[in-house]
């Protein structure tokens, strides 16, 4: 268009042939959404200096790294937000209220490993895709005993910043505050922190392992279960974990990375667009009951106890991904999944 300004062209390339149209949108979407994060949206639109924004962007290159790279975090996927599911859940919620009452902001969220543990309803309201952009951010983070960082939300105030503070209450679990002007810093002193934090400290501590888990230790899970993904798609959140039991094969990152494809695979062909987006909407409701509800994937059957089983599983506003071994035989999937659906519900 003659006489236009400069503006921004995203562009992704893969190296990967079976890289999904899904997987890459919503990569794009993220990249986008750290940049609107970092710099505001009035500097990505109304580009006055390009050079002054090439500075400003700088800002954001370890967060979109973080979404280049091989993360133990799926929400980029998923929209989601990763969670973790403390042993004393109720109590860290109850501190957590009383300390943001006490500390003058509705927004506050405690993290281990760029995973929320507990939060304030305030800030289980924000949106996409701040709500998974904030935890990611905090965790790709170097450490810090303490942060006072602008933010803007992408969502629900992309043109005026914000502040994210943080607190770091032991290496790893942090407490993050989303305020405006007040409180200061150094208004939340350690006296405060003492009085809120201190008598948890062993509740705290329990929360450490969580980050790869998610689960808390001794939660029930069959022997079978290699990898799981459980998301409530209301609520946008999900529990991520291949590490629910010792050391077996395929390592982590191979589980990380089946998982990954698995659900791009399903969310993009086999089961309804995801709750509220315009496909659903527009969908004729007579077809619902021909809706797959379960799917599964056998690789390795060629060599007999090698490979894996892939399932996936939809009750209500949850979808559950699991990763078995190739000795779980393939008639029982179905009634495996729904039994570990049944264990989690409580828990999301």
């Amino acid at each position: 268009m003659a006489g236009a300004g400069p503006g921004i062209t995203l562009i992704v390339l893969s190296s990967e042939e079976d890289t999904s149209e899904l997987r890459l949108e919503r990569l794009l979407q993220m990249v986008f959404g750290a940049m609107v994060l970092l710099v505001g949206l009035e500097e990505l639109t109304n580009i006055h200096n390009v050079e002054r924004l090439k500075k400003e962007l700088r800002a954001s290159y370890s967060l979109i790294d973080s979404f280049l790279g091989h993360s133990e975090l799926i929400g980029d996927l998923t929209q989601c937000v990763d969670c973790v599911i403390p042993p004393e859940g109720s109590l860290l919620q109850e501190t957590l209220s009383g300390f943001a009452e006490t500390s003058g902001t509705a927004f506050v969220s405690l993290m281990v490993s760029g995973r929320v543990v507990a939060a304030t309803e305030s800030w289980w309201r924000l949106g996409t895709p701040e709500a998974v952009l904030l935890p990611w951010l905090v965790g790709s983070l170097p450490p810090q005993a303490a942060r006072d960082y602008p933010v803007y939300l992408p969502h629900g105030s992309p043109t005026v910043p914000h502040r994210l503070l943080t607190l770091t209450l032991l290496p790893g679990l942090e407490l993050c505050l989303l305020c405006g002007p007040r409180p200061p810093l150094s208004q939340l002193d350690p006296q405060l922190l003492e009085r809120w934090w201190q008598p948890l400290l062993d509740p705290l501590r329990a929360c450490l392992p969580l980050g790869p888990r998610a689960l808390p230790a001794g939660f029930p899970l069959h022997a079978d279960i290699l990898g799981l993904l459980l998301l409530h798609l209301e609520l946008k959140r999900c529990l991520f974990t291949v590490e629910p039991l010792g050391d077996k094969e395929p390592s982590p990152e191979q589980r990380r990375c089946l998982l990954r494809s698995f659900y791009t695979l399903v969310t993009s062909t086999h089961f309804p667009p995801e709750p509220g987006s315009p496909e659903e909407k527009t969908e004729d409701s007579a077809h619902q009951p021909q809706v797959p509800r379960a799917c599964y994937l056998v690789s390795g059957t060629e060599e007999p106890g090698t490979g894996s089983r892939l399932m996936a599983l939809q009750m209500g506003p949850r979808r559950l991904f699991l990763l078995l071994s190739a000795q779980s035989p393939i008639h029982g999937l179905r009634g495996l999944a729904t039994h570990t659906l049944h264990a989690l519900t409580p828990l999301l």
